[in-house]
């Protein structure tokens, strides 16, 4: 089923700068999508029209074939649940269970419905016995984890993430992407994401839009966008780090590969059958 499709748009601001040209993408239910690009490539722009937040300038976005216009907003973000780049942008009550009930309760759940729609979420994401807790005074990876929470509880379909590992240690990047493979796998949703983070997007993709000023450059499943490494740096990205190992390796004759190995266990397995290295 196509959850989201989005044709010919594009998208130019106030002073004039187009942030999006003649972007075409099609998103399918159960999918886990990337959008990589740099900073500036016009990935935030992007998740804006998905829920009519920007209204693009040309072409049409629709999601489950509703085209998102003002009629159909409610319905829309019934769908797709937005989680930003910084949570502090997304958490303004004083405590982790207000925070979470907020948008429930505008959806006008009460009683214990809400309380068993806030249990519920704070156990997908770990953080039972966090609800008297102000989310001011949390992690940034707890803040994340709420955040996240807080768009579960009123179950979307699709789930929307901006930089979701951004000011993130190596251990906290580590959960977070455990999590939302598990939401996607456990509980059927869609997955989009907004990265510049190479080395996560072989372990939370499946298909690839690569982004760069405003166009789409390439699109395809993780190995395939990835075996174009040319493209890839010229738009000052880079390959993952397990790749660019394998890739020197290989210049070097000491690895014998047809195709790049892009997390730690696809190079475990490349090793393996390199019994001379």
């Amino acid at each position: 089923m196509e959850l989201i499709k989005v044709s010919e748009v594009s998208y130019i601001y106030n002073d004039g700068h187009q942030a999006l040209k003649n972007i075409n993408m099609s998103i399918r239910k159960g999918e886990r999508i990337a959008i990589l690009g740099p900073n500036g490539a016009g990935k935030s722009t992007l998740f804006q029209l998905f829920n009519g937040l920007l209204k693009a300038t040309s072409g049409k976005v629709s999601i489950k074939d509703l085209p998102v216009q003002k009629e159909n907003l409610p319905e829309i973000r019934r769908s797709i649940g937005m989680v930003f780049q910084d949570p502090d942008d997304q958490l303004f009550n004083s405590s982790v269970r207000q925070e979470i009930a907020y948008g429930l309760m505008n959806m006008r759940i009460s009683g214990q419905a809400l309380e068993d729609a806030i249990a519920w979420a704070l156990k997908v994401v770990g953080m039972q016995g966090f609800e008297a807790k102000s989310p001011h005074n949390l992690s940034g990876g707890e803040k994340k984890r709420i955040a996240l929470a807080s768009v579960l509880a009123m179950k979307p379909e699709v789930l929307v993430l901006d930089e979701p590992t951004a000011a993130l240690d190596p251990r906290g990047v580590s959960k977070l992407v455990r999590l939302l493979n598990s939401i996607n796998r456990d509980l059927g949703i869609t997955l989009i994401f907004a990265t510049h983070d190479v080395d996560i997007v072989p372990l939370l993709a499946d298909r690839v839009y690569l982004l760069s000023k405003g166009e789409i450059v390439l699109d395809g499943t993780t190995a395939e966008v990835f075996r174009h490494k040319e493209t890839i740096r010229q738009i000052d990205l880079r390959l993952p780090r397990v790749a660019h190992l394998a890739e020197l390796l290989a210049r070097d004759g000491n690895l014998n590969m047809t195709n790049l190995p892009l997390t730690i266990g696809q190079a475990k397995h490349l090793l393996e059958d390199n019994t001379s290295f």
